[in-house]
């Protein structure tokens, strides 16, 4: 008799692992020492099993053993982390963020003032010359600002709702066009604009927390959010 336990054995068990539960995993542990008692009982007199073997073989349930033993702990810290995240998630609720996109709204108040939401840019590096264009739904340029230098990282502005010829322009949607250089190299600046957060998603099996922002920007998650206002 073989005094060597099947090694596929021991690669079925690993490879299945994640997809059994306690009970499985311990109905395979008990088998497996089974067969290895039985293994020792009718050993070869003449070749026995020897210590290195026996060692081996055992230090192979236990990494089985070991392996359930830290997937579960990952899960509970997994959960755990989810948890922190989505507690600090719902402080967002109600506040102001600036995400990807380049949307900009302008409204005209009661009392005479233009309402506008504020907007951001995120720059990977420094640039020597930023302009800020705003456009309308058809493309057409509103007005224009040369803002000069801007460091890298992001910055949050605000448009005071006039054209370039100083009117004020008419309530609506806008569109924030960036454009940076340093030196005669085009900068890749991300355009950000405003959105509130109405409500946190708890994480599932297909991601992390996400904020829901609306009907118009739908549900982001939290990496997206470059800052909160």
């Amino acid at each position: 008799m073989s005094n060597t336990i099947d090694t596929n054995v021991i690669s079925r068990m690993n490879a299945g692992n994640s997809h059994r539960d306690a009970s499985q995993s311990a109905e395979l542990r008990n088998n497996f020492m089974t067969l290895l008692i039985a293994q020792m009982q009718h050993q070869d007199p003449l070749n026995p099993m020897d210590n290195h073997e026996m060692t081996t073989q055992l230090a192979q349930i236990n990494t089985v053993s070991g392996i359930e033993d830290l997937n579960k702990t990952m899960k509970e810290i997994t959960e755990q982390m989810n948890a922190g995240q989505t507690l600090q998630a719902t402080a967002l609720i109600g506040q102001g963020v600036l995400i990807p996109g380049d949307r900009l709204l302008l409204e005209h108040g009661e009392d005479g003032e233009l309402h506008t939401t504020p907007f951001g840019i995120e720059l990977p590096q420094s640039a020597d010359n930023v302009s800020i264009v705003i456009t309308n739904a058809s493309g057409q340029v509103i007005n224009r600002y040369d803002i000069g230098s801007v460091k890298a990282g992001v910055e949050s502005f605000t448009w005071d709702g006039r054209t370039s010829e100083g009117e004020a322009a008419v309530s609506g949607s806008y569109r924030v066009r960036i454009e940076a250089t340093s030196g005669d190299k085009t900068v890749n600046a991300t355009t950000l604009n405003y959105a509130v957060v109405g409500g946190v998603t708890p994480p599932d099996k297909n991601g992390g927390v996400r904020l829901d922002l609306g009907a118009v920007y739908g549900q982001v998650t939290l990496d997206q959010v470059k800052q909160i206002l």
